[in-house]
């Protein structure tokens, strides 16, 4: 891909529109390298900051088209020649929208990752690392329903009372199903902020989300 075509896509990406209505309170901003290998920063920051300011505050970074496109974070700048850049999600999806024009909301999980777009390719819908998120807090303060679709056990129970969800499905929902097997296998997609998240292994994992954390998918 040509740098020009790369700032086509950057500059798309990031001029998107933008959403009101952020809240007060406070969100996570997570800074990482190489699909979350390396974590640079965890802190809380506040809401109603952009994605852009939040990172901002924690770290040293530089921007090109007018400001539109974070180029380095800390001096690890992105690269053509090498395929890596930066690119953020906030609760597990990836942004539709620029930096300057997302303003976090209470809750929030941003997530800044620095990272090889040959492998993956530039676009990563979702990602499983912010789990229970985006089922609790959503994208843009819209809360979709949450449904898991699984066995009837008492571990499925719990996820089920975790994410706020019912077992019965709603046009535009968030939606979870889960399944038994070996080995573990979990994976998200996005289509627009509303997300199906995919589960293989033993239901009582969904309960202990720190075993994802900063993961794109496991297995």
């Amino acid at each position: 891909m040509t740098r020009f075509a790369l700032a086509a896509v950057a500059v798309a990406l990031l001029a998107g529109c933008g959403g009101a209505g952020a809240s007060s309170g406070s969100a996570t901003l997570w800074v990482t390298r190489d699909e979350g290998r390396t974590v640079l920063v965890d802190e809380t920051v506040p809401a109603g900051e952009t994605a852009l300011q939040a990172l901002d505050r924690e770290t040293d970074v530089s921007t090109r088209y007018g400001g539109k496109f974070v180029q380095s974070v800390n001096g690890v700048a992105g690269s053509i020649e090498k395929r890596h850049d930066w690119f953020y999600f906030v609760n597990g999806i990836e942004a539709p929208r620029g930096a300057q024009e997302y303003r976090l909301h209470a809750g929030d999980v941003l997530w800044w990752d620095y990272r090889d777009w040959g492998r993956y390719g530039q676009s990563v819908s979702a990602v499983v690392g912010a789990f229970p998120e985006p089922f609790l807090h959503g994208y843009g303060g819209a809360v979709p329903p949450a449904v898991v679709v699984g066995p009837r056990t008492a571990a499925v129970a719990k996820v089920v009372r975790l994410l706020h969800a019912t077992r019965t499905s709603h046009p535009g929902a968030n939606v979870l199903t889960i399944a038994p097997g070996s080995p573990t296998r979990f994976s998200a997609r996005a289509s627009g902020t509303a997300v199906r998240f995919t589960f293989v292994g033993d239901p009582a994992l969904l309960l202990r989300p720190s075993l994802y954390r900063r993961k794109y998918a496991v297995g």
